[in-house]
């Protein structure tokens, strides 16, 4: 019998807008005022890298660096999982982290007006996330 015949099938679960993990990404982006916060459900999408974009703006640098570390701490405590990657420290102009499943951009507003991800992925359903 192959591993793959005897793995537990039943522990895998399917990332929805319910998961722990978007729920926390998206409340420590409101907790440190990240502005135009958008998901896309790429989850019926074969290209995509993973099931949701989570996308929202910041005003200065700082902000970005900010809501970005924020973000990675709040996974950290609450979800108990750290980034499989982050670029974009370093300039804070578009910082993304990679948590597989859910890929979090954090972008100062001229970029992500010039980027436009939501109408490269606009076969994706939106969500805007205002203060729930």
């Amino acid at each position: 019998m192959t591993m793959l015949a005897t793995r537990d099938h039943q522990r895998i679960t399917r990332l929805t807008r319910n998961s722990r993990i978007f729920k926390t990404i998206i409340q420590a982006i409101q907790e440190k005022k990240g502005d135009n916060i958008i998901s896309l459900d790429l989850r019926k999408i074969p290209e995509a890298v993973s099931d949701f974009f989570i996308i929202c703006s910041a005003g200065s640098s700082t902000q970005v660096k900010a809501i970005a570390n924020f973000i990675e701490e709040k996974v950290s405590q609450v979800c108990g999982e750290n980034p499989y990657k982050h670029e974009g420290q370093q300039s804070a102009q578009w910082v993304l982290i990679d948590y597989v499943n859910v890929v979090v951009h954090i972008m100062l507003t001229e970029p992500r007006n010039f980027y436009r991800l939501e109408d490269m992925w606009s076969d994706a359903p939106q969500l805007q996330h205002n203060d729930d």
